[in-house]
């Protein structure tokens, strides 16, 4: 069972023994607050809830983050965190090891020599693995929103357009159909630069026969989507088809095995499985999938790693590819929400081989 973010918090001074935590990361701070501005940190204790940011955040903070403490910086935060943890007696404070810097946290140890600093690992981030329905509804809005992008690209789609002409108008039609952002830059590759799976969009002209893989994703309400379809424009070949259809059903099956109480382990194997058998081991090196919420790559992963058993409501990519040097690639992604029974898809684009 989820618990309530707050709580959550509680669990993990309880379980750290810690008096208070100092939030850092981003994605947290407006997870646990509601506050989403890009400077600033989070004082949380079992009596205290404090939001502390510059001038040009706290009206904001005010706004955003309901029932906490707003403390505004004038000098240096460490100056803040000495008065808090004053008041409060707090000796012994968690911090997000994965978010300080090495020569920050020396300036603090420094500064504050009476506290009792604990690196925190992924705990507070875990808090976020599970979505709320509320959350799972921004999701499934940010994808709808890439779903009506993709129907739009493909009128634009013709020889001699440019790989960043066809990313800037996903973008533009992303923004049109109400995303606030993008939750990662735009991946548009065309013939051989598809073999390339984080390809960054050039001036290469499309020609008929290319495979053209579009991978995108925008931010709506703070969440983000993610979505990649493969097209070919003009003829496809006998080989691509052969590609595609690999890819395609690969896919397919994974989709069809995810549900509750599977490792992410288990769940790669099965489309891995497939583009292995056909010959393509090689060609397919990164992992099938990636949880998403307010950050575009979360935890838990669909890897041949991730040993973490995936949950009711967890919001997962599911992606396989094959790249081949010299040839092109194709990647398929649907995001999807992990139930018991098996997944809901959020995605809704088709998945056929589209040729142009």
């Amino acid at each position: 069972m989820k618990l309530g973010r707050m709580e959550g918090v509680y669990s993990i001074l309880d379980e750290k023994k810690l008096d208070a935590i100092l939030v850092s990361n981003g994605y947290n701070m407006r997870y646990l607050s509601g506050f989403s501005g890009a400077t600033g940190y989070l004082y949380l204790s079992r009596n205290r809830k404090i939001v502390m940011t510059d001038s040009r955040y706290t009206i904001q903070a005010k706004e955003e983050a309901k029932g906490y403490e707003v403390w505004q910086v004038s000098g240096k935060y460490t100056d803040l965190v000495a008065q808090i943890i004053a008041e409060e007696d707090s000796i012994h404070i968690g911090i997000e090891g994965n978010d300080f810097l090495c020569l920050d946290f020396q300036k603090w140890e420094k500064t504050l020599p009476n506290v009792k600093w604990t690196m925190l690992d992924q705990e507070l981030s875990n808090l976020r693995r599970i979505k709320t329905p509320e959350e799972i509804e921004k999701i499934a809005h940010a994808e709808e929103i890439g779903d009506k992008a993709f129907s739009k690209i493909l009128d634009i789609i013709k020889p001699g357009i440019t790989e960043i002409e066809v990313a800037s108008y996903l973008e533009f039609y992303m923004k049109q159909f109400g995303a606030e952002g993008l939750s990662f830059d735009t991946i548009v590759a065309s013939g051989i630069n598809s073999s390339k799976p984080h390809a960054v969009p050039g001036r290469k002209k499309m020609e008929n026969g290319d495979f053209i893989t579009m991978d995108f994703g925008c931010i709506y309400d703070g969440y983000c989507s993610d979505m990649t379809r493969t097209i070919v424009l003009g003829k496809a070949s006998e080989e691509q088809k052969k590609v595609y259809e690999i890819v395609l059903r690969a896919q397919k099956e994974a989709l069809d095995f995810i549900k509750a109480g599977y490792s992410g382990a288990e769940i790669d194997k099965v489309a891995r499985k497939i583009i292995s058998d056909a010959g393509y081991e090689k060609c397919f090196g990164h992992g099938l999938g990636h949880s998403v919420g307010l950050f575009i790559h979360e935890s838990p992963r669909l890897s041949p790693s991730e040993d973490s058993i995936l949950l009711e409501n967890m919001t997962e990519t599911v992606e396989p590819g094959i790249y081949v040097e010299g040839f092109g690639g194709v990647r398929i992604e649907d995001l999807v929400v992990v139930t018991k029974e098996g997944c809901r898809n959020l995605t809704h684009s088709p998945k056929e081989l589209i040729q142009l």
